[in-house]
Parts: structure tokens; C-alpha cells; sequence
């Protein structure tokens, strides 16, 4: 088929080289503008723009696609681009613009979101992230028509996959976006071929996967052990969570952690013991055990090596 792609992140990446490696047409490329990265803040092209130009794809980097928002001459290029393009679908995958109703109308079969959930589960920003904090069991992908509401259009495709024990939303993410590459060729076929109906989201079970805030990072110990180990993961490895130790002046980060089958009388953030195995926090409800930290200007160290540079006082 003739294709534009619209995506930023690596999760978009996969997508966009699977449908290259299916065959399709790359008419267009739509990504966010570079920006600064690395401790040179060098200007740095997204994921999908590095992947984009080795395809010999042509890249549009728009501030905006409305044409009554801040950059009214980058979106109507964009438009333009868009309609000179003559594109069969436009396949977006967290690409981090919203797509307003006149951009929505300019493909022949519209446009096609790779979303990394279970809808209408985890409509929003952040739903592998939202996922593994609230412990669900699953997860998934869902290929939706797009419309002008958030993640509300009718579902096409989906594929479920089991949220492991300790699996970061790293790791997760990687799974996912693989899964995503795979649903999107699979429901293009189909597309062409006739036999993709829409179904409609069910009103039942809708939640909202809020973008994820710095502020979040840092760990409330007084909240239940199993909930802050899974907001650990959830975090990681954006933003980290975060939790202040005694003797270091600075938060230290936490990448991995399990809650214990215990109990604790110290009061919620007090270090219960610290050792090989990790280091062991008073929580609101039980005790969580760290295992994986990271001290400012640091790397990140499995609990053993961190407990050897770190000699805490704990009398």
C-alpha cells in the first residue's frame, strides 16, 4: 500500500521498519522536530527520522498540524504534503502531535493508530507504563481507527500479551512494539483484502493512562511495599523512582525492587536491614527490598556492590 507514517520513539521505529520489511510504500514520514540530547544537548533526529531517511523516506518535522495553533505555515505545509502525497492509510504510532479532524480526512482509508494497550483500557500517553503500576495481568496492542477523540475510535486488530513478574516497562515496551509491527502489516493485509471490520470500543472498563510526571518519581514509603515495587518498574527506565537513603545527600535511584512477605514496626522509609540481598525499607504496608540502585553521578549497581560503597549507620 501507499503509505504515510507518522511516529517519534523507537515503538514507532519497529513499526515503521515493518512495514518497510513488508513491502509497503513510505510515501511520507512525519516526526517531532530534533531535539537536544546526550550532556552535549546535541540537536539528535528522533528514532523514526534516522530510520525514515536510511529508507530514503522523505521526513516532515511540523512544530504542529493545526492551522490555527502556534505554527499555522508548518501545519499547512505539512497539509499539503500530506494531500500532494495521495496516501492509501496514514499509520501513526506514538507520535506526540494531535492529528486534527482535516488531517484525519486526508487519507483514502484514514488513518490507523498502533496503540500500546488493551482498549479502551489505558487510552492516554503512558499506558505500558500505567499498566504494569496498576498490576495488570495483560496487556496489548490495538490497531484503531483513528478519530478526532483520545483513543476513542472503533478497534481493528488487537493481540494480548501477559504482563510477566518483574518485567519492566522496558522491557515490556520491546515487546510490545514488536507486537505492534506485526498487528499493523497484518491489518493492512487484511485492509486491502476487504475484511477488517470496526468495532466499536465498549463504554465498560474505560481508563486513562495519564502522561508520567517527574513528580511521581520520587517513592511515598507510608503507600503498600507491593505497590511501590511495581511503580519501580513501571519508571523504569523513565523517569526512575527515586528514594532518599541515610547518610547520602542525594535521592537514589531505584530500577529494581520486590515487595516481601513481612512485616515491619519501624515507621514507612526507615531501612530495616541492608545487605547482599538488598536493601529492605519499611513501607505503609509491609517491606520492600531494593535490589537494584543507582547513587547521583553513579551506575546503576546490583544491591550487593551498592551496600559495600555505601556502610550506612543503621544502628
Amino acid at each position: 500500500m501507499h503509505l504515510v507514517f507518522a511516529g517519534t520513539p523507537e515503538f514507532a521505529k519497529v513499526a515503521l521498519q515493518a512495514l518497510i520489511g513488508a513491502g509497503h510504500t513510505i510515501a511520507l514520514v512525519l516526526t517531532q522536530p530534533d531535539r537536544p540530547a546526550g550532556r552535549g544537548l546535541k540537536l539528535t533526529p528522533s528514532p523514526v527520522k534516522t530510520a525514515a531517511l536510511e529508507a530514503g523516506a522523505p521526513v516532515l518535522q511540523p512544530r504542529s498540524l493545526r492551522l490555527d495553533g502556534k505554527y499555522p505555515d508548518e501545519a499547512a505545509q505539512a497539509h499539503a504534503a500530506l494531500r500532494a502525497a495521495r496516501a492509501d492509510a496514514m499509520i501513526v504510532a506514538a507520535y506526540g502531535l494531535i492529528l486534527p479532524q482535516a488531517v484525519l480526512d486526508i487519507p483514502r482509508l484514514g488513518c490507523l493508530n498502533i496503540h500500546a494497550s488493551l482498549l479502551p483500557r489505558w487510552r492516554g500517553a503512558a499506558p505500558i507504563q500505567r499498566a504494569i503500576e496498576a498490576g495488570d495481568a495483560r496487556t496489548g496492542i490495538t490497531i484503531m481507527q483513528m478519530d478526532a477523540g483520545l483513543d476513542t475510535g472503533d478497534m481493528l486488530l488487537e493481540g494480548a500479551l501477559p504482563i510477566e513478574a518483574g518485567q519492566t516497562a522496558g522491557e515490556l515496551h520491546d515487546r510490545l512494539a514488536v507486537l505492534g509491527g506485526e498487528l499493523i502489516v497484518r491489518a493492512l493485509a487484511r485492509l486491502e483484502a476487504g475484511g477488517l471490520p470496526a468495532t466499536p470500543q465498549p463504554a465498560q472498563g474505560v481508563t486513562y493512562a495519564a502522561k508520567l510526571d517527574k513528580a511521581e518519581a520520587a517513592l511515598d514509603c507510608s503507600r503498600p511495599a507491593a505497590e511501590l515495587a511495581r511503580r519501580i518498574l513501571a519508571f523504569n527506565p523513565v523517569p526512575g523512582a527515586t528514594v532518599r537513603l541515610p547518610g547520602l545527600a542525594d535521592p537514589v535511584k531505584v530500577w529494581r525492587a520486590e515487595a516481601l512477605d513481612e512485616t515491619s514496626p519501624a515507621s514507612p522509609g526507615s531501612v530495616v536491614r541492608a545487605g547482599a540481598a538488598g536493601v529492605d525499607l519499611a513501607t505503609g504496608q509491609g517491606v520492600l527490598r531494593l535490589t537494584e540502585l543507582q547513587k547521583a553521578g553513579g551506575k546503576r549497581q546490583p544491591a550487593e556492590v551498592f551496600v559495600r560503597g555505601w556502610n550506612p549507620d543503621l544502628s
